[in-house]
């Protein structure tokens, strides 16, 4: 019997109320060979128990402690034997056909780096939580067509990137970028991936009939200080590392007025988070102006070519 098209990673903290629902859904997918591998961020609920017990077929990664969503992918990542990778969240309940429905976009076009699934709220499947992702002008990340009606007939359309809380990504494309960026821990990662995967010509898809219900960030608002200062730190690394000029220029000049504000309004609401996170970029600009330059180096993409992709334009 040959091995699996595509592999399914699930990142988990925590998390075992969420499996027992996301698990099955997955289970139950149908029209592609795949294999599934869980990788657990050292959480203490019992999910270990559960997997061993419920779900033998999944293939189970332990860690002894939470090293984030993008460094936990990549175990998963370079565990897995498809020829196409799933990252799904675990707050995420795919319909039997999402994971075939994503393959076969790939398949039906080699140059195509990445699908997005049409995901849609968990507690009114009728809206949107995200048909994609694309940063705007001033390197501000959204999810594409978040809180609107979903509509009865739509069809597939070029997006910059693909929502990781459930995305499929060619190997190839991952082999030529490389995987998600550890030093952001969770927040922006996928939008780091979408920007070095656009740079270097491989486009992404919003494929509607690969459908997933989602809890929007079940996990993330747990930690919400945390949440609000990877998001800050995350979006300036990502802005820098990425962005080719000129379109970099105005991300810069607007960033003192924008991220100051954001940080003032923080600060005026007793939340710092915003504030130490925009410091902690400020930091790391020696490592990611290495990347930048490496990254620019390799882009065949510029930035006339980048921009109909933005959010907002």
């Amino acid at each position: 019997m040959s091995g699996p098209l595509a592999s399914v990673v699930i990142v988990t903290w925590n998390g075992r109320e969420w499996l027992e629902r996301c698990l099955p859904a997955v289970e139950a997918q149908r029209g592609v060979r795949f294999e599934t591998i869980v990788v657990d961020n050292g959480s203490i609920d019992g999910t270990a128990e559960l997997i061993d017990r419920c779900f033998r077929s999944v293939r189970l990664i332990r860690n002894r402690d939470n090293r984030g969503f993008a460094p936990a992918n990549n175990q998963g990542i370079a565990a897995a034997r498809g020829q196409y990778v799933a990252t799904l969240n675990n707050d995420a309940i795919p319909e039997p056909d999402w994971l075939a429905a994503l393959v076969d976009a790939c398949e039906a076009d080699n140059n195509l780096a990445m699908a997005a699934s049409r995901m849609v709220r968990l507690d009114d499947p009728t809206v949107f939580d995200s048909a994609g992702i694309a940063p705007d002008r001033f390197g501000f990340a959204w999810n594409l067509r978040a809180g609107e009606k979903v509509p009865e007939r739509e069809a597939p359309r070029e997006v910059f990137g693909a929502c990781a809380g459930a995305a499929l990504y060619r190997r190839g494309m991952l082999e030529d970028v490389g995987l998600f960026d550890e030093r952001f821990g969770s927040y922006y990662e996928d939008v780091d991936l979408a920007w070095r995967s656009q740079l270097r010509g491989w486009p992404g898809r919003y494929i509607p009939s690969a459908v997933v219900r989602h809890a929007h960030s079940a996990t993330g608002n747990r930690l919400p200080s945390a949440k609000r200062f990877l998001l800050a730190r995350n979006r300036l690394l990502t802005v820098v590392k990425n962005m080719p000029w000129p379109g970099l220029w105005v991300a810069l000049l607007s960033a003192p007025l924008l991220d100051g504000a954001a940080a003032a309004g923080g600060l005026l609401r007793g939340d710092a988070a915003g504030l130490l996170g925009r410091l902690a970029a400020l930091r790391e600009l020696g490592i990611v102006l290495h990347q930048r330059r490496r990254i620019q180096r390799r882009a065949i993409v510029g930035w006339n070519d980048i921009v109909p992709l933005l959010k907002g334009r």
